[in-house]
């Protein structure tokens, strides 16, 4: 099956063509993409690991698709990097996008002086970023932030925790949600940008997840950070965090259709090849119709992920109820067609290190981050409701 058959359809210009097969090429050129232990690795490994692929993106210009020097992304290119490169390594995908998801704030609401300071090593690999938003208490529900932000003279103090912070523990720099002391709701929300070492910020104590990368808890403890590293004006930190969202939402979808692409490619494979009862498994019709229902959800969620960037590439308009579509259908869709692809393997699926289960660990969490499946559904059901 033409992996990138969908490069052809009208969503696309032929630059866009161009980058995915680059980004081909460079991928498979490295040791990461042959390597199983390599391209899965745990503990103090991810984070050297994460480092050196951070730093191989930004020598080889991926990351500046990702953290362009403006307001200006393109999506398109953003999500057909990730759809290479998870197909490839997990790890891979997300060095490159937290980068993006880290810095866009940055990008999108930071003064001149911010963006100077902070994009072109975010963009060079030389400097690594993450978006510090959700807390114990408050993931999907950005208004039940607890960590506040308090005005003193020229600077800003920081108390409370974030949780489940990708890059965590060795990140140079962190945007950080937090709430003023004298609005309520979501308008009570700022921005800011707290570079690592700052004291009062802790950002020492790890997070285990069954598809390892690095992540961590960060405490604040009177944290003092200068007035500058406000992003924005005061109580814009909600929009804000729905804007840079609004970017990397639609990409979720793409490294979701990286994950299902390879493991269809493996179930393929496999099913050519597995000898049982004097014949192939692809041979038997159970086996057919599986392939068959995998490689159809694949299509169906690329062209809503690729309508979605499209969308907000060529309109400029907000693609919030079109990008929850995509990451709702894609991401279930991928697990669904990692599933099939275990199932295809029997036990072989299931034994550590083998791809298909480092892929079945890898696309669970997509399922939950930058919105479960959950929230997708209220979130496109508001939109209905509003335009009705």
């Amino acid at each position: 099956m033409d992996r990138f058959a969908h490069l052809g359809w009208p969503f696309f210009e032929p630059r866009h063509a161009a980058l995915a097969a680059e980004a081909e090429r460079w991928a498979t050129t490295l040791d990461w993409a042959h390597d199983e232990e390599a391209s899965a690795p745990r503990g103090a490994e991810a984070d050297t690991t994460c480092r050196r692929l951070v730093r191989e993106l930004g020598a080889a210009g991926y990351l500046r698709h990702c953290v362009p020097g403006g307001d200006v992304f393109d999506v398109r290119a953003i999500a057909l990097l990730r759809e290479v490169f998870a197909y490839h390594a997990g790890l891979a995908d997300f060095a490159f996008v937290m980068q993006g998801l880290g810095s866009g704030p940055i990008a999108l609401a930071g003064s001149e002086a911010q963006r100077a300071r902070h994009l072109p090593r975010v963009a060079a690999g030389e400097a690594i970023a993450a978006f510090a938003l959700s807390e114990p208490d408050a993931g999907s529900d950005v208004a039940a932030l607890s960590t506040t932000a308090r005005r003193d003279g020229d600077a800003w103090v920081l108390n409370g925790a974030k949780t489940w912070i990708s890059n965590g523990g060795i990140a140079d720099l962190y945007v950080v949600f937090a709430k003023s002391e004298d609005a309520s709701g979501t308008r009570a929300i700022s921005a800011f940008v707290v570079e690592a070492g700052t004291p009062g910020l802790d950002a020492s104590e790890r997070v285990a997840i069954i598809a390892p990368h690095p992540m961590a808890t960060l405490r604040f403890t009177d944290c003092r950070i200068p007035a500058e590293n406000l992003l924005g004006r005061p109580g814009e930190g909600f929009k804000l965090a729905m804007r840079n969202l609004d970017v990397f939402r639609t990409t979720v979808a793409a490294a979701a259709l990286g994950f299902a692409r390879r493991a269809l490619d493996e179930g393929l494979a496999r099913s050519r090849t597995r000898r049982m009862f004097g014949q192939v498994l692809a041979d038997f019709q159970l086996s057919q119709a599986r392939l068959a229902d995998m490689a159809t959800g694949i299509e169906a969620g690329a062209l809503l992920t690729y309508r979605a960037a499209w969308l907000r590439d060529t309109q400029g308009a907000r693609i919030t109820r079109e990008a929850a579509m995509a990451k709702m259908f894609a991401t279930e869709t991928a697990q669904q067609v990692v599933d099939a692809a275990v199932q295809l393997f029997g036990g072989l699926g299931v034994a550590s290190g083998h791809p298909v289960e480092r892929l079945y660990r890898e696309v669970r969490a997509l399922r939950i981050y930058e919105g479960a499946t959950e929230v997708q559904k209220l979130i496109i059901a508001r939109e209905l409701l509003k335009a009705s």
